[in-house]
């Protein structure tokens, strides 16, 4: 990786402006935090199908029809292979809405911004947090891209399974991942299951908290165990699941939105004034109560770097992002875990050698 690519890279340097987070609430943890909603969309099919209430793909959408942008940058399943994920910008609402869902497989939405640059008229981008802090980093380095930007949307993360992942969880549901016609892993219904259909059409299905739990998670690519933002901080809008309250077996999905910027702001609003969306603020320290895992992984990371440095091992620098305060909140267990666990984990990984990408 050279020039433009490396410069953008958040996984080599990530950091806010000087001053950015002074005065933030939460104490700057999360990041800059104007304001905190839960939306759900009000189309009853882009809500059932989203993974959490429908909110991105409601937004997207309402950006095209409302005339702010002509296209939004999205992941979605290879239709040649549904196991992987293509990069597409998407111009209608069909098109925008048919991409509802989450995707916990390797994406990069970044080799696309050339669509972003070439289109006529403004793109809203869709992206993990990673994606959208190379984009506005990508969007400093270029002008073009810059001016064709519309907001960016981040979704939370936790990290991101490799496909051998998803290709273990189809295995075990008695598919052969060359027979699969399609794969879901979240929505149709709140968080809903992950399921597969296979060329024989019957579908086969477990829970969210089983196949994330249960496999994917432990399938995590290196670069996500060391990122610090998981919840997109340099993102207009960020969307991610509001678990601060027990989920009723047959509720419809909500989001959580953070509002990050006043061009986020004005893009929430509008959608919620069309009737895109509908929803209501919630009180700031409704974002940790909701995410506590990723606080607690946001401090880990910085035991991680830490015990990374002290290996000799070349290390991303990151700056003006609290993680210490975090980090020492942190039971001894955790505090000892993210120290001695880098290190073996390092040690077998192989990380003197260069990462092989995952599949």
């Amino acid at each position: 990786m050279t020039g433009d690519a490396l410069a953008a890279c958040p996984g080599r340097a990530l950091a806010h402006d000087p001053g950015a987070l002074d005065g933030a609430p939460l104490r700057g943890e999360w990041g800059p935090v104007l304001a905190l909603y839960e939306c759900w969309s009000t189309d009853p099919d882009v809500r059932h199908r989203g993974s959490s209430g429908g909110v991105t793909t409601a937004l997207a959408a309402h950006a095209v029809t409302s005339g702010r942008a002509t296209g939004a940058l999205q992941v979605q399943a290879d239709p040649g292979d549904p196991l992987r994920n293509v990069t597409v910008r998407n111009t209608t609402y069909a098109t925008i809405t048919a991409a509802t869902g989450s995707r916990y497989s390797p994406a990069s939405p970044c080799e696309r911004l050339d669509l972003v640059e070439q289109a006529e008229g403004r793109t809203v981008f869709v992206g993990k947090p990673c994606d959208v802090a190379a984009t506005r980093r990508a969007a400093e380095l270029r002008p073009v891209l810059d001016s064709k930007l519309d907001v960016t949307i981040a979704i939370f993360c936790a990290g991101t399974p490799s496909t051998a992942a998803t290709e273990k969880l189809v295995r075990r549901l008695g598919t052969d991942p060359a027979d699969v016609v399609s794969v879901d892993y979240r929505g149709e219904g709140w968080p809903g299951l992950f399921r597969v259909r296979g060329t024989d059409g019957e579908v086969r299905s477990m829970s969210y908290a089983e196949s994330w739990g249960g496999t994917l998670t432990k399938h995590r690519q290196w670069r996500c165990l060391v990122c610090p933002d998981h919840t997109g901080e340099f993102a207009d809008l960020s969307v991610g699941d509001p678990w601060y309250r027990e989920i009723g077996a047959d509720e419809p999905g909500r989001s959580l939105v953070v509002v990050r910027t006043e061009a986020g702001r004005a893009a929430l609003m509008s959608a919620l004034a069309d009737g895109a969306l509908a929803g209501e603020p919630l009180p700031l320290d409704r974002l940790p109560q909701s995410q506590p895992g990723l606080a607690a992984t946001r401090g880990a990371v910085w035991g991680r770097v830490l015990t990374m440095a002290l290996m000799g091992l070349k290390v991303p620098r990151y700056r003006h992002m609290p993680a210490f305060r975090l980090w020492w909140d942190l039971p001894l267990r955790g505090k000892v875990t993210s120290v001695g666990g880098t290190y073996r984990r390092a040690r077998e990984r192989g990380l003197r050698r260069p990462e092989v990408a995952a599949r």
